[in-house]
């Protein structure tokens, strides 16, 4: 059963804590990286068939296979698919940014170029849960930046094909090539390239404590997204809100990981005894009910305040990945939300609105991390270059200044550099 504490009667600590991927698997994934770029697709296969029962002699799914998939999917499916990705694309468009340049001085000009990344790959998990809205949440922004190639890998079912809800979203999100390869190892081959799999310039998308240990170790080989952490909701709710929503928003993470946290935060006790009740009542109702029960009872808590203010002020502490704020107003409280990955609005915008549909990355920041980080953006695809230009004249004259800050600093070289110009 989901823990009630009261704000004033609990440490701070414990109000903290959250569920943490605690095993230890970095020395596993140092022997799959080493493996892999030694081996290459030899590797690749082997880890294959251990680790997915797939025997496969090709990684790479063909265009035969997508078309396949598209069909195997209902066509109502199909169009939700399409749907989403118009709301996805439609929002991440505004969020394309432009270069600027400077020259408003004679013989100056000073400017910044925002370039697309030349290869991304994508990570897409297979296993106890296939996510085609994260096909769709992490190439649209990719294709939207203008990467010049989208590498997306997955694993494998123990047939050898990819279920067909993942390829159909890939198709309508336009992913260039996909590989059928998952783990350690799929990261390993997107970070140092194998005879099939290209070396990509970063690398995106969820996945298991190993695909999370494979891109930190490959982390300055390539770039990567974030390190994501266990699925997380906080709800900040008043003493007029549903409790049936309320339990089963908080439901909708829990399912997701056994080390998943939904918390409730309120200022209505009456709330939170009601949604403890309901919780009991739903978790038996779903499929994923024993990795639900799991979560609510060993990383769930609602959380008692005296006011929504100071609701809101624990949730910031937080800093959760998901936030909900199911209130009649909720744009009064916007401006004092200050850490969060994603906030959701109103009593009738659930989370679930935004994994699949909304528009908004659901590629989020977990463990905290909102404190400091970011929801996958089209800016995660691009790099910027800077650019100078002086004429002569223009360098004439600021090359006293120049010269000076460089001895200061005891960079003779550098200032020499400046003055054999300025003496010319």
């Amino acid at each position: 059963m989901i823990r009630i504490m009261k704000l004033k009667k609990v440490a701070k600590s414990e109000i903290l804590a959250r569920g943490t991927a605690a095993r230890d698997v970095s020395g596993t994934v140092v022997d799959i990286i080493a493996d892999v770029r030694k081996n290459g697709d030899e590797a690749l296969f082997r880890y294959n068939e251990k680790f997915d029962g797939a025997k496969l002699s090709v990684l790479a799914v063909t265009q035969e296979e997508i078309e396949a998939a598209r069909s195997a999917v209902s066509a109502e499916f199909l169009s939700v698919l399409e749907q989403a990705a118009a709301n996805i694309r439609k929002f991440h468009e505004k969020q394309k940014r432009n270069g600027f340049i400077i020259n408003d001085e004679r013989g100056i000009v000073t400017g910044q170029k925002v370039i697309p990344l030349d290869k991304v790959g994508l990570y897409v998990p297979g296993g106890t849960a296939a996510y085609p809205s994260t096909v769709l949440m992490d190439a649209i922004p990719a294709k939207i930046a203008g990467c010049g190639e989208v590498v997306m890998v997955t694993p494998p079912g123990k047939d050898g094909t990819v279920n067909p809800a993942i390829l159909a979203a890939a198709s309508v999100a336009g992913i260039d090539r996909i590989f059928k390869v998952g783990g350690a190892q799929a990261v390993a081959a997107l970070a140092y390239g194998t005879e099939s799999i290209p070396r990509v310039d970063k690398i995106v998308g969820p996945g298991n404590a190993f695909v999370a240990e494979a891109k930190k170790q490959v982390f300055g080989q390539v770039a990567i997204d974030m390190i994501a952490g266990p699925s997380e909701i906080l709800i900040v709710a008043d003493g007029k809100t549903n409790p049936v929503y309320a339990a089963a928003d908080l439901l909708s993470q829990a399912e997701h990981d056994r080390m998943a946290s939904a918390v409730l935060v309120t200022d209505s006790i009456e709330l939170a005894e009601q949604v403890s009740a309901e919780l009991e009542k739903q978790i038996p109702q779903l499929l994923r009910h024993e990795i639900a029960r799991e979560s609510i009872d060993n990383n769930g808590k609602i959380i008692v305040t005296d006011t929504i203010q100071q609701a809101v002020e624990v949730s910031n502490e937080l800093a959760p990945e998901h936030l909900e704020l199911c209130l009649d107003d909720p744009f009064a409280v916007l401006d004092l939300v200050r850490h969060a990955g994603s906030v959701f609005m109103g009593r009738y915008c659930p989370e679930a609105l935004g994994d699949y549909f909304a528009g908004p990355n659901h590629t989020l920041p977990t463990g905290g991390t909102a404190r400091f980080s970011n929801p996958l953006s089209v800016d995660d695809f691009v790099k910027k270059t800077q650019y100078t230009y002086y004429t002569q004249d223009a360098l004439a004259k600021v090359a006293d200044q120049i010269a000076l800050f460089a001895t200061e600093e005891g960079l003779t070289g550098h200032a020499r550099s400046v003055t054999v110009r300025k003496d010319a």
